[in-house]
Order: C-alpha cells, then structure tokens, then sequence
C-alpha cells in the first residue's frame, strides 16, 4: 500500500513546466521502511495502552495524579480536559519533556550556554542544578545569517538607538508610538523586497494570524498548502472564508481546486467566489522543502486568484542577494500580491513584515488589527532589523552580508551532503538551510536529543503530533555563523550516528536530474519525460 501511495505521489509530483525554472529543482523524499512503520505504530500502539492503564489506575486512586483536571463539583460540566490532545500530553509528552523549553543564558548564537536541569518526578517539573553547560553546539536556532550575536555592528548600533529613544514605544502605531525609525525600517523592507510598499509588525505570528482576516471573509476561498504554519492556519479560519487544503507542494491537486472552485462557486448558491486566495511558504520548517513558485505562481495566473506568499524560514536564506524565494527562483516580485515574512530567523530581531501595493498595504494600516491595537515595535528591534538587512544589501560599504550568504550555501550544501553519504535518511531541498532527519520510532526522539546533549550538541528532536506519527524526525538549522569543524563534529558523533538514528535500510532514492521531484520512494527521470533535455 506504502510503495502504491509512492508511486501515485509519483505521477503528480514531478515538475510539470521545467521551462518555468532558471535551475534545477531537487528534493529528496525516501519512502519509511516497511518494517521501521511497523515498529513505529506498535511502539505508539504500547505507549497508548499503558497510558490508558496508568489513567484507569489514576482514576482509582491506585496512582497519583499531578495533571491538571477538573474538580469533584464540575463532575457535571463539559469536560475540559479529557481529549486525546491532554491523554498525549500526560502519558507520552511528559516522558521526553526534558528535551524542549531548555533555559539558556547567553546569546544563541553557533554556540550557546544552556541552564542545567533536572528532574525527580518524571519530568512534570524541574529545578536548577546550578550548573552552565557551556559552548553547546546550536543546531536547533533558526539563526541562518548569524546575526544572533552580541557584538558586532548590529549590536553597537542596537545600543546607540537604545540610549536615544529608550527600550519601548508604550503605544501603537497609530497613536503616539510611530517613530522616524520605523518608517526608515519599512522603506528599507520595501526596497529590499523589490515592491511599492512595506508594513511591518512587532511579532511574526500576528502577522500571519492577524492580516489574513483583513484581506479575506466570508464569501472567499482560501486554498492552503496541507503543511502550512499554524499561524497560517489560524489567520485562515478567523477570517470566516471558505478553506480547502491542497496536497503539499502538488501542482494538480492545487489545479484541481482551483477548477473546481471557479465551475462550482460558492457551495448552495453557486456564485462566483469573492476571491481566490493561494497561501504558501517559502521554505516549509518541518519538511525543508521550497515552495515550486514557479508553477504556483503560473496557476495563479491562469486562474486570476490572488497570491499570499510567507518568507519566514527563506527570507535572507535564499537567493543570490538573500531576498528570499522569488530571488532564489528568479521571479518578479511584483507577482506576488502579499508577501510577507519576518524578522526573527535571518535577522535576528523579532516581528514581521508584509510587502505588496502601494494601495495594499494603505488598506492594512487602517484594517489590520495587528497595525491598529498592536504596541510598536521596540527601536532597538527596529535598528538591528535594519543594520542587518543594509549588511545583506552590501550597503554597509564591506562584503558581510555577500560573505555569510556564500557561507550559508556552503554550510547548508556540505552538511547535506555528508548526512547522506553517511546513510541518513534526509528530507527536503538540497539548498534550504532545515535539514530534517529521519527518527521514526518514538523511542528515539528523547533519546536523540539526550544523547546529542550529552556530547554538547543542541538538537531540536519533533514528534506526533507536529508530525505525521510514523515521521518523527531530529531538525538541524544549518548556520552561516557555523564552521566546516563545527558541522563536522556534529556530523561526526560516536555512539549517535549508528543505530540510535539510522533504521533499517529502505531502497535507495536515486539522486534526481534537473527539474524532477523525488517522493517517497520513486523517481521520474527527465530522459522519460523530455528526451531531448536529459542531463546529469
């Protein structure tokens, strides 16, 4: 059934216009060994029986309960705990909670100095050792241009905007808390991107949550990629629009919904839709595969609908000039309607931005209600989002910005490379910065991160249910600030990088040729599909 699904993924995931890309498209998806999916779901299955075994005995006294519940006189309530969100959180969470929500006490930069703590009761809480463990690797801070640093140009101009106007704003944008420095930031932003017009925001997630209720309601129709943030998701469903999920990254399941929507209309009426509204990402953090913008941009076209593009993981960790995913593939920016991104990953700062029309982002200064209730963004934020992006754009008059962008490719090209040569199993683009590898087995996600932590390297290790149950992975964040030595040493573990992490060998994925996607398990060769433009 695994290897049918495979080859149907097969057939609607090859790229279906290669003369819409200036470079060869790879990605690489190997399809879960059968016997490893086996293992996985029994070794859920077993934790879910002794989870429900440990809440009848709790139930019955016979075990202490040190969750939260609701008490004897709310017995006639609705419930409000007892959901299987809760059930995971008690029995299979708490078990490897020590490996998230790690203190740190320094800047988390290549590396990082983490508060130790321990646990003695089964890692429902924690107290200080009084111990630091100092120089621990960072592989897990979305720090992609190295710009989370305490010296530097960054920080000195941080610190000089600071003693000018102080910490805090203490007011919205539209009162008394817009500042000459935030309009400089957002021309910049505007000329960066390559568009009229720019606004910014003083947190990421409010960007995606709050705008998109601005821009879409009932009476729209949002067509979502299946992966799509959850502050993507969020936004969506406050708007009131219709939504409809298309396969991640699949052009024909995106088409199909586009026809659909356009032959059918509105659901009982059959009107035309309002508005057609396409909401993707650029680099998707949990798989690190890149947007086929391209082609999304191509059905975008066809079927006059209206594109929200979100940069946050690609913005200054793609592209030639770090712009992001329309510099990476060479595109106009001026096809996309909303893009949007922030500032917390390649910038080291916090917020996010959106970028689009002049008469676009006019309607979100007075609509959007991250722009209107929202405090500012505080002047040092705004002053490290704007050395740092004018070191990108080379106009700090040195080559720093040119040099950590070559340095990211390198790093992300290099690390890449020589996981898969080790026998890893990697997911994703050869050129996004998030390398995903394959764990599988529940089992392995504490003990990967222990044993990384062990041997002074911090990893982010994800599971059910940010994944699908039988896909759990450790996720690396390759940075320009790392060294050849650094990633070889993470590379390098002993005791690690043997059974712990790889599982039993699936069939090989064949590298692809140009322009061609691997899924899970199969490949389409160029030569099948264009004779006359194969190639290695």
């Amino acid at each position: 059934r695994i290897r049918r699904r495979a080859h149907s993924l097969a057939n609607h995931n090859v790229v279906r216009n290669p003369s819409l890309y200036n470079k060869p498209f790879v990605e690489s998806y190997e399809e879960t060994p059968l016997l490893v999916a086996v293992l996985t779901y029994m070794g859920y299955g077993i934790l879910t029986i002794f989870g429900y075994l440990r809440d009848f005995m709790r139930h019955w006294n016979i075990e202490k309960c040190s969750v939260a519940r609701e008490r004897d006189e709310q017995k006639d309530f609705v419930p409000l705990y007892q959901d299987f969100e809760n059930f995971y959180t008690r029995n299979l969470y708490t078990r490897i909670r020590d490996n998230w929500n790690r203190p740190l006490c320094g800047v988390p930069g290549s590396k990082m100095d983490i508060v130790e703590q321990v646990s003695h009761d089964y890692n429902r809480t924690f107290q200080n050792t009084g111990k630091i463990m100092r120089d621990v690797i960072n592989m897990g801070s979305y720090n992609y241009l190295g710009f989370a640093e305490n010296v530097g140009q960054c920080a000195d101009a941080a610190i000089q905007v600071t003693e000018k106007y102080g910490s805090g704003v203490c007011g919205t944008r539209c009162e008394m808390g817009n500042l000459d420095i935030h309009q400089e930031m957002e021309e910049l932003v505007a000329r960066f991107l390559g568009v009229e017009s720019a606004l910014t925001f003083g947190m990421g997630f409010a960007t995606n949550s709050m705008n998109i209720p601005a821009l879409a309601g009932k009476g729209c129709l949002i067509l979502s990629d299946e992966l799509n943030h959850a502050s993507l998701v969020l936004g969506a469903r406050l708007s009131g629009s219709t939504i409809r999920v298309f396969k991640h990254n699949n052009m024909v399941s995106l088409e199909k919904l586009l026809r659909d929507a356009i032959v059918h209309g509105q659901p009982r009426t059959h009107r035309p839709w309002k508005k057609l509204l396409i909401v993707v990402e650029g680099i998707y953090s949990m798989e690190g595969s890149i947007v086929r913008l391209p082609e999304v941009i191509a059905l975008k076209k066809r079927y006059k609908a209206f594109l929200y593009l979100d940069e946050a993981h690609s913005i200054g960790a793609l592209g030639p000039n770090g712009k992001g995913v329309v510099d990476y593939f060479g595109l106009d920016p001026k096809d996309v309607d909303i893009m949007m991104g922030t500032f917390t990953k390649s910038f080291g700062a916090a917020g996010g931005y959106i970028g689009g029309k002049r008469e676009l982002i006019q309607y979100l200064r007075s609509h959007s209600h991250s722009a209107v209730y929202a405090t500012s963004m505080p002047p040092p934020v705004a002053q490290q989002i704007i050395t740092s992006m004018t070191t990108i754009m080379g106009e700090d008059g040195t080559s720093l910005g040119a040099d950590r962008l070559r340095q990211l490719s390198e790093n992300t090209t290099y690390f890449r490379r020589k996981l898969r040569e080790m026998g890893f199993i990697i997911y994703g683009n050869d050129d996004s910065p998030v390398v995903p590898m394959m764990l599988y087995m529940p089992a392995k996600i504490g003990a990967f991160g222990r044993e990384m932590l062990k041997r002074n390297i911090g990893t982010v290790v994800v599971g059910f249910p940010a994944t699908p149950i039988i896909e759990s992975r450790a996720r690396f964040c390759v940075s320009a600030a790392h060294t050849r030595e650094t990633l070889d040493v993470v590379r390098g573990v002993r005791g690690v990088s043997g059974p712990l992490v790889r599982p039993w060998k699936a069939r090989r994925t064949r590298r692809s040729s140009p322009f061609i996607r691997l899924t899970k398990g199969s490949c389409v060769s160029s030569k099948a599909l264009h004779p006359s433009r194969h190639g290695a």
